[in-house]
């Protein structure tokens, strides 16, 4: 039975997958946000972003792994480590992205900031999706032909070097 296009077999399709992602991520960082605050009020702003920053990247993968990319369990060490350098390479991009505008314009104002800040945090975001959906949690299935031709029953070998007569109907009738 053929997944539908679009959609690995055992997963959800990309646009759900994306939706999810998109849900998770987002849950995850609304709640970050309100965290921070509080965390930073406790100890110096810097030590508090940093714990804040790997304990939702750490719950983030987790709901990836189980929601996002129907994977329905917890996420090995492995797709930890690759999922926080996506989130290491999406800071990067952010990060670049806000000392380009610092190096173009003098003094831009908050709405400038913020559109480039979340115009670069949404093409890192897309980017890391694909990351995550091909490489972190893609599902590694053998082709379905491969899958046919193991249940096929294999021909013997003729003996001697003459083909056999009829091998043919003798092939299927093994």
């Amino acid at each position: 039975m053929n997944a539908p296009r679009g959609q690995r077999r055992g997963g959800p399709g990309t646009l759900t997958a994306f939706a999810r992602f998109v849900l998770c991520g987002g849950g995850v960082g609304l709640a970050s946000s309100f965290a921070l605050p509080v965390t930073a009020s406790w100890m110096p702003w810097i030590l508090a972003n940093a714990l804040i920053t790997a304990a939702s990247t750490l719950l983030a993968t987790e709901l990836h792994a189980r929601f996002t990319f129907g994977a329905g369990r917890h996420a090995s060490r492995r797709q930890h480590a690759q999922s926080a350098g996506s989130a290491v390479a999406a800071y990067a991009v952010t990060c670049a992205a806000m000392l380009a505008l610092h190096h173009l314009v003098a003094t831009p104002g908050a709405t400038l900031e913020q559109a480039v800040y979340l115009s670069a945090s949404a093409l890192a975001g897309v980017a890391r999706f694909a990351v995550l959906r091909l490489v972190v949690f893609a599902r590694r299935h053998a082709p379905a032909a491969s899958a046919d031709r193991a249940a096929a029953v294999p021909c013997a070998r003729p003996v001697g070097g003459f083909p056999p007569a009829g091998a043919a109907v003798l092939c299927r009738t093994a």
